[in-house]
């Protein structure tokens, strides 16, 4: 059983959260040009990050109405405050972060809605300990949430192969979350006028070449850094704390979705 039962309405709110999620993330490529929205670029990013985090009490609200016992808030604690000590490690120097692989591992262990929660709470520990509560900490958190919510839905393996699947997510997910969260303020970084700036009067399809060009030309290095530190942490230290996190499973009367999936296969 995972810690973090997800059932039929938390997947339903789950999904409905992720399209909230999408649109906040996205608006720029929503709007119609000349909008009111568009014309408010400095703004927008604020409501939406109150959007998100009304979604996710929401969300975690339901999670938890699914069944999150004692011993379940336990090891979410543990691993979030782990979590939370791991991040001012590598504090994105140079892209070098050191808070996913944990995640990506613990999704995988404990399912998708056990990663889902650890990406909220863990950023907002984290946030807590080094001072990093901003308007940006919403996304943050959403980001977070998403890359160990795939971490659960990863398809079985096992051994090496298993490994190898883990470090190409992580890899993945480090481009695609950096990819992301540059959206929570790309629209007003820059201001107007420039080849990189969001045009509110241009077309989704210009402003996604835009997008695209900023993202390359201010954040490629820093996602490669977090893609290598990712790739190395699960390959070096992944069998280790797999095998650590499914002892605690075990002991925890839990079972791991890909272990229960194995042995009924």
């Amino acid at each position: 059983m995972s810690p973090v039962r997800v059932g039929r309405w938390s997947t339903v709110m789950l999904a409905v959260s992720s399209v909230l999620g999408v649109a906040a993330f996205c608006w720029p490529f929503f709007v119609a040009p000349g909008a009111l929205l568009a014309g408010a670029a400095a703004e927008a990013p604020l409501l939406f990050g109150l959007l998100l985090v009304l979604v996710l009490g929401v969300l975690l609200a339901q999670l938890g109405d699914g069944g999150i016992d004692a011993k379940a808030l336990a090891l979410l604690g543990v691993l979030a405050a782990v979590n939370a000590a791991l991040r001012p490690l590598g504090a994105g120097a140079g892209g070098i972060e050191t808070v996913f692989f944990l995640l990506v591992l613990a999704g995988r262990v404990f399912g998708p809605g056990f990663g889902f929660t650890l990406g909220t709470v863990s950023l907002f520990a984290s946030a807590l300990l080094t001072g990093g509560i901003g308007p940006w900490l919403p996304f943050q958190m959403f980001g977070c949430a998403w890359v160990g919510l795939g971490a659960g839905l990863l398809p079985r393996a096992s051994g090496r192969p298993e490994i190898v699947l883990l470090a190409a997510y992580g890899a993945v997910s480090a481009f695609a979350y950096g990819l992301a969260l540059n959206l929570s303020f790309w629209p007003f970084a820059l201001g107007a006028h420039t080849a990189l700036s969001f045009d509110p009067n241009a077309s989704a399809l210009a402003n996604l070449g835009r997008y695209l060009l900023f993202d390359a030309a201010t954040s490629l290095g820093w996602d490669t850094g977090r893609a290598v530190t990712n790739v190395v942490a699960i390959a070096v230290f992944g069998p280790l704390v797999l095998a650590t996190l499914r002892r605690a499973a075990r002991r925890a009367a839990f079972e791991s979705p890909v272990e229960f999936r194995d042995v009924q296969g």
